[in-house]
């Protein structure tokens, strides 16, 4: 049985603008780490490229953590359902604990 992929509650347009040119230059950042592995780039300039990669990628995180608060978090808080509040409540804290790492 194939799960089902659950959409957003809400999605702030300017956001989620912001996050797919992130993403875009992200994936150019990839190819141009690539063709350094490929061309036997010095190891330490390489580095510094991986590093920058992973912080722009710390930056969407934070992005669609942002959104997901005022639209998901706010939603499920709101609704007054003690049940629905707990699970919004796990889901977080084991976000939170994903993107501590």
């Amino acid at each position: 049985m194939e799960k089902q992929a659950r959409k957003a509650v809400g999605v702030d347009s300017e956001l989620k603008a912001a996050n797919l040119n992130r993403l875009k230059r992200i994936e150019g950042q990839v190819r141009g780490l690539q063709k350094m592995v490929e061309g036997d780039r010095y190891c330490a300039d390489i580095l510094v490229q991986v590093a920058s990669v992973q912080e722009a990628l710390r930056g969407v995180g934070r992005n669609l953590m942002k959104n997901h608060l005022q639209h998901c978090v706010m939603k499920a808080i709101s609704s007054g359902k003690p049940k629905e509040t707990a699970a919004m409540y796990d889901e977080l804290l084991e976000l939170v604990y994903k993107h501590l790492r």
